[in-house]
């Protein structure tokens, strides 16, 4: 009895979810499975009579020429990886197997898709390093070129932004920006301008695609053709809020962003996020620790850091610098009489005039109760001192109204010029502080106390 399955053998490879094909010594598909549409997305009849190395990724074409030379040389390759092109132009990775069948003179060979694999271990491991970089960033702007350099392995990204809000002064500022066509994006009615304002008034992410139905009607624009490319806005949403977007646009005739890119890169929001806030929180700590908290100038450890490098500098140029010792005579009878609010808000207006009696180089410091220090931090002789000295009385001596009342206040000055009253930090200290007092006794005497 003949016990032969008269069933053709192409109807059982058909039933594989691997691909199976074979290829001439020409490098032309003569037979594929069934399973190459699913994977490629050509039929058989438009694959048949092809060549096989047209339909792989450029930038694998010469090793896979390679390997299928040595295999036609009669060395089976065994789970070869390279990447193909899809028919819509999308990018499939390929495990293979394959050898040369001299009998046949062809390359027989079994493919898998191992797309979904690869995409998954290259994402897991761009979130790690993701992860990592936000953990170890001390710098936002090359946490942000990281990133984009990350994100980059994964995504169509060449253009990518980073957008921060600020909401007191309700501004954007773009923090990082890339982009072929926009330059500028915080000039009035730029694309990502637009995009990103919405995400942040919203608090919501937006994916715009060429085709989609589901698009919010102000920005049909952006893909309003098929070759249009894809923008991808997540916003960067804290505690406290939404503090800024993520914007990303593929080139056109790109890959097309999806759904799960979006979730991914709110996860990538979320690490960018904890990275601001990081450093926010330093640098709010750094401010408490240099600066008064009272009237926002430098304090007495500020202070001391800028005194030493601007005496290294003086030192080195053979220049001169100055300090200038200020205290405020009857300061205690301003906060016994109208109370420590107003005392308060007369050592606010006194830096702040001090502040506009200086260049910018300089520094206005608070080192306690109610004594100012200034520091010239270059200087041609002392007179350029003595002239500050005399701006700060004019400044001080016109009369403050705060919470109703007219004050009027007057500084006792003491000034210490690098190198005449001394060359070392203390001598000069001293010298200004002793020059001080005797400045606040002849005060006292012209005033009678």
């Amino acid at each position: 009895m003949d016990t032969r399955n008269p069933a053709p053998l192409a109807s059982y490879l058909d039933l594989l979810l691997d691909a199976v094909c074979a290829v001439d010594a020409q490098g032309c598909f003569v037979f594929v499975s069934a399973a190459c549409e699913r994977i490629l997305g050509y039929t058989p009849q438009e694959l048949i009579g092809r060549r096989m190395i047209d339909l792989v990724h450029p930038a694998d074409r010469q090793r896979t020429l390679d390997a299928a030379r040595e295999i036609m040389e009669g060395e089976p390759k065994l789970n070869f990886e390279n990447r193909y092109l899809r028919k819509d132009g999308g990018v499939v990775h390929i495990l293979w197997s394959a050898r040369w069948s001299e009998a046949d003179q062809l390359r027989i060979a079994v493919a898998r898709d191992i797309t979904e694999r690869k995409q998954a271990e290259s994402r897991q491991a761009a979130l790690y390093a993701i992860s990592e970089a936000a953990h170890a960033a001390a710098d936002l702007l090359a946490l942000f070129k990281r990133i984009h350099l990350i994100i980059g392995e994964w995504l169509p990204a060449l253009n990518f932004s980073v957008a921060l809000y600020d909401e007191q002064c309700e501004q954007i500022d773009f923090a990082y920006h890339v982009d072929d066509r926009e330059r500028q994006p915080e000039l009035p009615g730029t694309m990502i301008g637009r995009l990103c304002a919405e995400v942040i008034r919203s608090g919501q992410p937006i994916l715009l695609t060429p085709g989609c139905s589901a698009l919010p009607a102000e920005f049909h624009d952006l893909v309003s053709t098929p070759q249009s490319p894809c923008w991808l806005a997540v916003p960067l949403n804290s505690q406290n809020g939404t503090i800024g977007a993520l914007i990303v646009k593929s080139a056109p005739d790109s890959e097309r962003y999806t759904e799960q890119d979006k979730e991914l890169l709110q996860y990538v929001c979320a690490q960018i996020t904890l990275a601001i806030e990081r450093q926010q929180l330093h640098a709010r700590l750094q401010h408490m620790a240099q600066y008064d908290q009272l009237t926002q100038v430098p304090n007495r450890e500020l202070l001391r850091e800028r005194f030493k490098a601007a005496l290294a500098t003086a030192r080195a140029a053979s220049g001169r610098m100055a300090l200038l010792y200020i205290d405020l005579d009857r300061f205690k009878q301003v906060n016994d009489t109208y109370g420590h609010g107003v005392g308060d808000m007369l050592l606010q207006a006194v830096a702040s005039r001090l502040r506009g009696c200086i260049r910018e180089t300089d520094t206005v410091a608070r080192i306690g109760g109610d004594e100012f220090v200034v520091l010239l931090h270059s200087i041609q002789n002392v007179t350029d001192a003595e002239r500050v000295q005399a701006k700060i009385r004019r400044a001080l001596a016109e009369p403050l109204r705060l919470d109703g009342h007219c004050l009027s206040i007057e500084p006792s000055i003491g000034v210490a010029c690098f190198p005449d009253h001394g060359t070392e930090d203390i001598t000069l200290f001293r010298h200004a502080d002793e020059a001080m007092y005797a400045a606040k006794r002849h005060n006292h005497r012209a005033f009678g106390i």
